[in-house]
């Protein structure tokens, strides 16, 4: 029920009425005549108790990962530990005021002079910039920083940007926004990189590649160092897209690989929150040669106290990418994740979420289910393709993922990579149980029995939530939003 049709006129709540403006007179009376609406807005008339157990009951309907089990794949969806917000929100650092200057702000410099640190020893990267806002925005900065670096060298010749058909839709998009044409590098049946391809398409003409490692396909990318090796020896140089970094944290490091820059999701990977479009933080990390074009500021160490860094210091730098140091709250959340969780922590980020997703790609395996790249481990996350169910009993992915919303679990990512067809990309997260992992299975087991039984009615979900199926298409290109009281219906 809608706000609106709890409404009755005259019903008032005027326990929030300032006593003080009531003695003043109208407000009204005090505005200037042109700026006084003509006709009254059309609010509902309702009361305090009716305002708060409506929208209270609207939050208890949403799907979030604080109520539900929220298997996202490439989007990490774990749970967030909530000492780091409590810490985050300390009154010194909800009091500073960005323009503050150094001498007064030297705590709050200090712990993004130490994330800045922990970030380079995570990623073996040589510099790190924590100033842009999202993983998208931190893409946006490295080819930016890619491009500066080639014609710092005069070398204009480098106008393509390869990257796999599995790649992020972000990797070609901000390669796009930088001014380089894309070509698509294919992927083997058994899920590495097409490495005769990527061959054949390297040369004088390449500015870098794009790679998330492991892939979006939820495997490792065997031969990293040869294509590494590849293109550099091209004159190129390697992006890693860092969205899958919790997979392999304390193990393996990009730089390691031979990457020259890598953004870092830590709305993800260092877990602060996450969802519902933000906010997020997209660090950028670099190797030497890179490091004179990172976006500013940047926190320099200068004895026993720190400093910004700008374009004062950092002449090639590609500019800034956001007002004063990107998202605080989110860098400091990420900072006090880090602290909390250790060296140790780290390497067990990457354990138990490679054990959880193989655990689970094990289970749905064993109760008939087809894996994808059954043949390898998986990382973090696996895919699961359900062309099978779509041919024999005519259900499909979508249908799969909706009919979970009756079960109280929120779907995995759906249809993408787009290269599987009726895929479901699984990531359970370090952060949850053996019985959750196994309630999934049931729930998969279970929908696939509706299926052979019923398949019209797992086609017609979700049953038990307060919106029904949709029109996709008319839903996102005719969204109907706003409440009128004229409408018919």
């Amino acid at each position: 029920m809608l706000i609106f049709e709890q409404s009755r006129p005259g019903r008032k709540n005027r326990a929030q009425l300032s006593s003080q403006a009531d003695s003043a007179g109208p407000v009204a009376d005090r505005l200037p005549a042109r700026l006084v609406r003509r006709r009254r807005l059309r609010w509902p008339e309702v009361s305090e108790g009716q305002v708060v157990r409506h929208y209270t009951r609207l939050s208890q309907q949403n799907f979030s990962i604080d109520t539900h089990f929220y298997p996202l794949g490439s989007c990490t969806m774990k749970h967030n530990p909530r000492a780091s917000n409590k810490l985050a929100m300390l009154p010194g650092f909800l009091a500073r005021h960005p323009l503050a200057p150094e001498p007064m702000s030297q705590g709050f410099m200090a712990c993004l002079y130490d994330l800045q640190e922990i970030l380079k020893a995570v990623t073996g990267m040589e510099a790190i910039s924590l100033t842009p806002a999202a993983g998208a925005q931190g893409e946006f900065a490295g080819m930016a920083m890619i491009k500066a670096y080639h014609e710092s060298r005069g070398d204009s010749a480098r106008t393509e940007v390869l990257a796999p058909d599995a790649a992020h839709g972000t990797n070609p998009a901000s390669a796009v926004m930088c001014g380089y044409r894309i070509r698509e590098i294919p992927t083997r049946a058994d899920g590495d990189i097409d490495f005769d391809a990527l061959q054949q398409a390297i040369g004088p003409q390449t500015a870098g590649l794009m790679l998330t490692n492991p892939s979006t396909l939820g495997v490792f990318e065997r031969d990293i160092e040869k294509i590494a090796t590849m293109v550099h020896e091209a004159g190129g140089l390697l992006y890693y897209d860092g969205a899958n970094l919790n997979a392999i944290l304390g193990k393996v490091r990009p730089g390691d690989m031979g990457f020259d820059v890598i953004h870092i999701n830590l709305h993800k990977t260092f877990s602060t929150p996450h969802g519902g479009g933000g906010p997020g933080a997209g660090p950028v990390g670099v190797a030497a040669r890179l490091a004179p074009f990172l976006p500013v500021p940047v926190v320099a160490k200068q004895g026993d106290s720190y400093a910004w860094m700008t374009e004062t210091e950092l002449p090639q730098s590609i500019g800034r990418l956001s007002a004063f140091m990107g998202n605080a709250g989110v860098l400091l959340r990420a900072y006090v994740y880090a602290r909390m969780i250790g060296r140790e922590g780290l390497e067990r980020i990457a354990d138990y979420s490679v054990l959880n997703a193989n655990y689970l790609m094990a289970r749905l395996k064993k109760e008939g289910f087809d894996i994808a790249f059954s043949d390898r481990r998986a990382t973090h996350e696996f895919i699961l393709t359900l062309k099978r169910q779509a041919k024999e009993l005519g259900v499909n992915a979508m249908d799969f993922a909706k009919r979970l919303l009756d079960y109280g679990m929120h779907a995995p990512t759906t249809y993408f990579p787009l290269l599987v067809p009726e895929c479901l990309l699984i990531e359970p997260t370090e952060t949850e149980d053996k019985q959750t992992l196994d309630r999934f299975v049931e729930a998969m087991c279970s929908i696939l029995q509706e299926a052979q039984r019923n398949p019209d009615y797992v086609k017609a979900a979700p049953h038990t939530l307060p919106v029904k199926r949709l029109d996709d298409v008319r839903a996102a290109r005719q969204p109907d939003l706003a409440w009128s009281a004229d409408r018919d219906s």
